[in-house]
């Protein structure tokens, strides 16, 4: 089984990417709005949770990149087919069920789960995707 870690270092730089553009440009007002944040508040807190995302994010470019591989093998498809499947299911299974279950214990705006919940599908398919065309 080849494990893509070229790949994996690149989906992490393009989780990154896409963290930055979901976090910092598109879905930032109505974040702050539905979490009752400030802006001064999530900036503090970017900076400072820098690392923590970085290392998040490796881990799960990781997961997917070892996902990816099996998948590829037992399929015996290397295409970029599987490793998106594997994102999917990944999404699906782990990061969805589990914030869809948080949040709603929670009483969180449905909202603000739907900007969070898409952000993951996005990140789990872009990450997926980086790793399957390598």
């Amino acid at each position: 089984m080849d494990i893509n870690w070229v790949g994996a270092v690149l989906a992490l730089v393009a989780g990154m990417v896409v963290a930055g553009i979901w976090y910092g440009k598109a879905f930032t007002t109505i974040w702050w709005k539905l979490t009752g944040i400030t802006p001064e508040q999530s900036k503090q807190a970017s900076r400072k949770n820098t690392i923590q995302l970085l290392i998040a994010n490796a881990i799960t470019a990781a997961g997917l990149a070892i996902g990816s591989a099996m998948a590829a093998k037992a399929f015996d498809n290397h295409s970029v087919w599987p490793a998106l499947l594997v994102g999917l299911v990944a999404w699906l299974g782990f990061s969805a069920s589990t914030l869809l279950q948080h949040n709603a214990f929670e009483l969180k705006p449905p909202k603000l789960t739907l900007i969070n919940c898409s952000y993951q599908l996005v990140l789990f398919l872009a990450m997926s995707l980086v790793i399957g065309v390598l």
